[in-house]
């Protein structure tokens, strides 16, 4: 599975900038602030550590001699814990001291800026020993040691480590800042992302359904804005549909009157076989432009939709076929229900259901729900010859025959897969239609899972 890092939605987008923005605003905030505290330990020992080497120098320029230095050493114990060295050899030490490349060249660049040329600077972090009895001081202590004029200055000075209290301040100071940062963007983003949420799925929706509310206007102006416009456009769509309905209404009567006109005449003809011709061809018609107008109404109709058991739909259809000799029978079919139009759906089922029996003699009707997708489809098999990719494309188009001639015995007009196809479009489903392994055909309505 392909990991997404970049949310989708407007709330995790805005929120997730943000944070990362946020994150890489203290990342270099820690690295200045690391650096400036790494620039103030080594001015605060490093300064300490030159002053006490000048003091050095100026107190042998006093009249200090290297035996009185040794002797003072001596009497106080220096050796083993030397604060000041002054020697030809370098000051001893402990096993555990730590080079501080950093300090030493801190302070042979001060020592240099004092005009007091130096052939050598180093600097060790010592030990942390115990004071018995005594308040721990704060830092860690650290020994300077630099060659003057073939002598050795080795001093002792402490310098403060806040490393641990700049990464707790941090820390402290993010979680800050994402708390003030985070929550009113989060409330903001959310403000403008629940009105388009719902624009979403009404512009999802049928657009027949005339009698539906207009959104409310709510959210930042410009999502205001939006869904005015969309409500605006909406009102337009439906007043043409309406405007369509009752053009079609008018076409379809004037139509039929003279086509059941034409009927009463042609049964006055004496030629038995042209009349039953003449018979066949108006019927014909009549029957074409009911499918027309069907086509045309799909997505219409003042039908109410209900709740629809899909398992008892399929059996009642199955059932009335086989009443009338034909071979539909009923496959797996999962518990489950959705929400249409049942007159509709059932004109639908049956158009796939004439479309296998004429294409591969029997069908078979199952129902299966996709958890994962939230819908459920109805399936229509037949054990026919199967489909291209072509005809796939091209069959749910009005007109289009898999059997080339317009005689209705063999096929129809061609209308049948697109009815089922705009009436499946109208519930907020759809149709497909695909070829199954080892031969047939499946058509395929999936429908929204009613819960």
């Amino acid at each position: 599975m392909k990991l997404r890092l970049w949310p989708r939605s407007l709330v995790g987008q805005l929120v997730f900038a943000v944070a990362v923005m946020l994150f890489v605003a203290q990342a270099v905030n820690f690295v200045l602030l690391a650096r400036g505290q790494k620039q103030q330990t080594l001015a605060h020992g490093g300064g300490m550590a030159v002053a006490r080497i000048i003091d050095a120098m100026d107190r042998q320029e006093r009249g200090l001699t290297e035996a009185d230095s040794r002797d003072n050493r001596d009497r106080r114990g220096f050796r083993r814990e030397p604060k000041l060295w002054i020697d030809i050899t370098p000051p001893p030490l402990p096993k555990q001291a730590r080079p501080l490349p950093d300090l030493a060249a801190y302070v042979d660049k001060l020592l240099n800026e004092a005009d007091i040329p130096t052939q050598g600077v180093e600097a060790w972090a010592l030990p942390q020993r115990p004071r018995l009895g005594r308040t721990q001081l704060p830092g860690r202590t650290v020994l300077v040691a630099a060659k003057i004029d073939g002598r050795y200055y080795g001093v002792r000075s402490r310098i403060l480590t806040g490393g641990t209290r700049l990464q707790g301040f941090l820390i402290w100071q993010t979680l800050s800042l994402y708390l003030l940062l985070l929550v009113p963007i989060m409330l903001i983003a959310w403000r403008a992302a629940r009105p388009l949420r719902d624009l979403t799925r009404a512009a999802r929706g049928n657009p027949a359904l005339r009698d539906t509310p207009p959104l409310e206007e709510e959210g930042p102006s410009d999502v205001r804005d939006l869904i005015a416009a969309f409500n605006a456009y909406r009102t337009r769509i439906a007043t043409m549909l309406s405007d369509k309905d009752r053009m079609l209404g008018a076409v379809g009567h004037d139509l039929r009157t003279p086509l059941a006109s034409l009927r009463v005449r042609v049964e006055g003809v004496e030629d038995d076989t042209l009349r039953d011709k003449m018979i066949a061809s108006i019927d014909e018609m009549t029957a074409m432009l009911t499918d027309i107008l069907a086509l045309a109404r799909s997505g219409a109709g003042t039908e109410t939709p209900a709740r629809i058991d899909l398992r008892a739909l399929v059996d009642e259809l199955a059932g009335d076929y086989r009443e009338q000799g034909k071979d539909v029978s009923v496959g797996e079919t999962a518990a489950a229900a959705v929400f249409a139009r049942p007159m509709l759906l059932r004109r639908a089922l049956r158009n796939l259901i004439d479309n296998a029996l004429a294409y591969g003699v029997r069908a078979r009707l199952s129902v299966a729900v996709e958890v994962s997708d939230r819908e459920v489809r109805i399936i229509v098999s037949d054990d026919g010859p199967g489909l291209t990719d072509d005809q796939i494309r091209t069959l749910v188009e009005p007109f289009a025959r898999g059997e080339q001639s317009r005689n209705r015995a063999t096929g129809g007009a061609g209308l049948g897969l697109s009815i089922a196809r705009e009436i499946a479009s109208g519930e907020g489903g759809t149709l497909t239609l695909r070829n199954r392994p080892g031969g047939g055909l499946d058509a395929v309505i999936a429908l929204p899972l009613q819960g």
